[in-house]
């Protein structure tokens, strides 16, 4: 585990082939402080703490194309950017929950990528941007369609449930990896969760259920 921090990884998860759509999110990953035997033999409390793996999933095949492993101090949107400078090729539209909601992840993904499409649900104390009369910006026509339909034809006309398919890979990891980070040092447990989203992407590339409803 010690020579895990110098594990070399490649940066880019998984190739993509014409415009790729990503959504975005993140998990908790528990880690442990000293062990049990020493508990039980010099006494004291058990420290536990976390870390938080960011996502990028591609929903159309559930390939995990970024990720990025942080302290809970960082904010889900300021990773925005990092994620979007692991893909190679080009986006198409980007997805995520609304704790990404807010002109600077538009804009990170607009000086990426400025045709991409970007689908955040909004708070609801959203408000248009000073430029929405004379320049709106793509949130301010998010706003103005929440305004005619309702959030609910919002969803529709975005399609804006692909965003539950994001939890699906998180889900996956789960039960292929575990919850919890077992390296010691910062840089090896970065290794640690980049190895784990490189394994669950061969698996996944091995061949996924084809799931039927049956009436």
């Amino acid at each position: 585990m010690r020579r895990s921090a110098d594990l070399a990884v490649s940066s880019a998860l998984a190739r993509t082939d014409g415009p790729v759509t990503m959504v975005i999110d993140s998990t908790g990953l528990k880690m442990f402080g000293r062990g049990e035997w020493h508990l039980e033999k010099h006494g004291g409390t058990a420290r536990r703490c976390w870390r938080k793996l960011h996502l990028a999933v591609d929903p159309a095949t559930g390939a995990i194309l970024a990720s990025a492993l942080t302290g809970n101090e960082e904010g889900d949107a300021s990773l925005v950017d990092p994620l979007l400078d692991q893909v190679t090729g080009p986006i198409g539209s980007v997805l995520a929950d609304g704790a990404y909601d807010g002109e600077p992840v538009y804009r990170a993904v607009a000086e990426r990528a400025p045709d991409t499409e970007v689908i955040i649900p909004l708070r609801a104390t959203a408000v248009p941007s000073d430029t929405a009369e004379s320049a709106p910006t793509l949130r301010d026509h998010h706003i103005q369609t929440i305004k005619e339909r309702g959030r609910l034809g919002w969803q529709r006309a975005v399609q804006c449930g692909r965003r539950s398919l994001v939890e699906v890979a998180i889900l996956r990891s789960t039960v292929l990896i575990g919850r919890s980070l077992r390296a010691r040092t910062p840089p090896a447990r970065k290794a640690e969760a980049k190895a784990a989203c490189a394994v669950i992407n061969r698996m996944t590339s091995l061949g996924m259920p084809d799931s039927r409803k049956v009436v």
